[in-house]
């Protein structure tokens, strides 16, 4: 059994460093019951419930033949890749951005395997992940800082729009530009057979609980009780889907929710963070984005200042950089990783290359804006 655990450690960098990192924060704060209190239970019920309902869609065969509409009617590797990662781009404006990675990832995985576009995987799948961040940016409803500092903030609707619209726009065209800075390959789809997808009510009981999941975003219900309906029809109706969700995606988010807990607690830390804010705070939410992810991140710096539209700026484009800057960005991780481990350094070379380059431009435009 430690055996096994040590090989899975080994295999899971991130999982490990999550853990490795909770460990070692609390060396500084010994564990109490605040520990519990660190945890965001309602994100890791979506996840799950999410998870188990992207495998049964998988299982069923709609991936595949949602892939095949799709390269039916696109020509080349270019018009496959910019699709999926506008997907993610306008849909994280509804439907938060971690929803838009778990949906739209593991069928851009799909699409491009059977396009035989395997080369394409990393760069689309890292273009997503930016695109949902960046996305996700523009209503006060695409993420949980956005909601959060909407509220404390106190601007209406069009003033939030008019601050985060030029970011959209402008991340708009550098994702466009990327897909096609690619080399143009043309797309020609022979299918390997039939997808086996089918209306079933097995299919309709997957779009229902999916729908709960959505609904419950707009807490019309408890998260926690639509991810234990999931559970429980999953159960009853498709255990084998059980099978094949990453379960360690959420004790990578523990881990985080830990260390990130930990370091607020921190006093020397917090009182840093309070000596370099004052005038600088967009480049502090940035730089702290990096370290515990621009959520926390927000929460923490909501107490030292009342600059709402630079935290709102700096929190969003925080999410770029690191693989923990918004832990949106390891659920693509994860998917990548699981299905194409050998692809795992590549990927986090280039999300880190081009995260670099939509943060530093994005910067430069605040600075064009002076906000």
């Amino acid at each position: 059994m430690i055996k096994k655990l040590t090989g899975k450690l080994k295999e899971d960098v991130v999982l490990t460093v999550s853990w490795v990192l909770a460990v070692a924060s609390s060396l500084f704060v010994t564990p109490d019951k605040e520990y519990i209190g660190y945890i965001d239970w309602e994100t890791l019920a979506l996840l799950l419930a999410l998870m188990i309902v992207m495998a049964g869609f998988k299982a069923l065969g709609l991936f595949q033949w949602l892939g095949e509409m799709l390269l039916s009617r696109t020509k080349s590797s270019r018009s496959v890749s910019l699709t999926l990662v506008m997907a993610c781009f306008f849909s994280a404006m509804a439907i938060t951005n971690d929803v838009a990675l778990i949906t739209f990832v593991p069928f851009a995985l799909e699409t491009l395997r059977m396009a035989k576009l395997e080369e394409s995987i990393v760069p689309v799948v890292v273009l997503q992940t930016v695109a949902a961040n960046l996305g996700s940016m523009v209503t006060p409803i695409g993420n949980p800082q956005n909601i959060y500092l909407y509220f404390q903030s106190g601007l209406g609707m069009v003033d939030f729009l008019r601050l985060t619209g030029p970011y959209a726009v402008f991340a708009l065209i550098l994702l466009t530009a990327f897909c096609f800075a690619g080399k143009k390959k043309q797309v020609s789809y022979a299918p390997e057979g039939k997808s086996g997808f089918g209306f079933s009510p097995r299919l309709l009981i997957y779009c229902a609980m999916f729908i709960l999941c959505l609904v419950s975003l707009g807490k019309t219900i408890p998260v926690e009780l639509a991810a234990l309906i999931v559970v429980a029809v999953t159960l009853l109706t498709d255990r084998r889907t059980l099978k094949n969700v990453d379960y360690g995606l959420l004790f990578t988010f523990i881990g985080f929710f830990i260390f990130v807990g930990n370091m607020g607690r921190i006093d020397w830390f917090s009182n840093a963070i309070a000596y370099v804010l004052e005038g600088h705070e967009l480049l502090v939410t940035v730089a702290i984005s990096q370290v515990i992810s621009n959520v926390p991140a927000t929460l923490l710096l909501a107490g030292f200042t009342q600059n709402w539209p630079v935290l709102i700026v700096g929190s969003n484009l925080g999410g770029l950089g690191t693989l923990i800057a918004s832990m949106a960005n390891l659920i693509s991780y994860k998917y990548v990783c699981k299905d194409y481990a050998h692809f795992r350094h590549a990927y986090t070379r280039w999300f880190t290359i081009v995260c670099l380059i939509f943060l530093a431009a994005l910067l430069a435009l605040y600075w064009l804006l002076g906000i």
